[in-house]
């Protein structure tokens, strides 16, 4: 039986006097995939991987990494699972090549000097390799904070704000990175603030707000359920625009200045271009938008806001 890497069943937790910071949190994780959670400050997505990292106790509910139950057995896989804490600060006195020794030590594991060099020409650290750690720039410290979370070629590793800090190129050769990892089979826990890194990276995302997943799937299928669809932006259209639509009979909405003009499938996108080419509206441009999934987090997030409920 191919059971879940991870299975997080009624997951409470709660700090005295009164405060729930997860509130009957339910999902799995399955072997080989990259799981994000999303949610803004507060929602609870840290307090949940710290639970399953064998960081904090939960107060309620059951939670299997690696088939053993945490609450009683973590230390018997955690030189199976790897960690980048969203606060990593590296040894100041150490090169990153002797960081990667001394951690390798830690953690029981064999790794020579080649050893060390391979996997922190991985994180783009080798030209770095022999610099005191405390020399480093913020994104050479998150770099040398996954080559430590790889050490011991981990089946399941955390990734806390793994990009935190990095110029978009070296984001980009992170999440390079992180695919190589996923296609050892590696499993990958990610939090992350970058909408666009979970869409582009994640097989699955559930996003928190206040203690509770209020979604979860796959991100296209998020965007294809939460979503509005494909849209017609006229740029610079404005009220004026906006009401010679309304005239004519189109819905549409407007939003900093530009006219937004929602189209259910192909044919109304089409038909849709057909009208607005010949409705006298000044506009800068025109372009199709797709919802993305930072529009479907935004709109989920906004309604339980907005009005305590999801709004589907």
């Amino acid at each position: 039986m191919n059971l879940p890497v991870v299975e997080v069943i009624e997951l409470t937790k709660r700090y005295p006097p009164d405060t729930t910071a997860v509130d009957g949190v339910s999902f799995s994780i399955r072997k080989g995939e990259v799981f994000s959670l999303l949610g803004p400050n507060g929602a609870g997505k840290t307090t949940t991987v710290e639970i399953i990292e064998g960081l904090r106790t939960p107060t309620s509910g059951s939670i299997s990494v690696l088939g053993v139950d945490i609450r009683n057995g973590f230390d018997s896989i955690r030189r199976r699972v790897g960690v980048l804490p969203q606060n990593f600060e590296p040894f100041d006195l150490l090169t990153p090549l002797e960081a990667v020794a001394y951690w390798a030590d830690l953690l029981e594991v064999r790794a020579g000097r080649k050893d060390a060099e391979r996997l922190l020409e991985r994180v783009g650290l080798e030209s770095r390799k022999k610099a005191m750690s405390k020399t480093l720039s913020g994104g050479e410290k998150r770099k040398l904070g996954i080559a430590l979370s790889m050490v011991n070629d981990p089946e399941l590793l955390f990734l806390d704000e793994p990009t935190t800090g990095l110029d978009p190129r070296a984001r980009r050769d992170l999440w390079d990175l992180i695919e190589e990892v996923k296609g050892r089979g590696t499993t990958v826990v990610l939090t992350t603030h970058y909408l666009e890194e979970a869409e582009k990276l994640a097989d699955e995302v559930a996003i928190m707000h206040k203690g509770k997943i209020i979604a979860e799937g796959a991100p296209d299928e998020l965007v294809s359920r939460h979503g509005k669809g494909t849209s017609i932006v006229l740029v610079g259209a404005g009220p004026e625009g906006l009401s010679e639509l309304a005239r004519r009979g189109i819905s549409a909405h407007e939003r900093d200045g530009n006219v937004i003009v929602p189209v259910q499938d192909r044919e109304e996108l089409r038909n849709m271009f057909a009208k607005l080419s010949s409705i006298e509206v000044s506009f800068k441009e025109m372009y199709t938008k797709r919802e993305t999934l930072e529009d479907v987090f935004l709109g989920l997030i906004g309604s339980r806001m907005d009005e305590g409920v999801l709004r589907e």
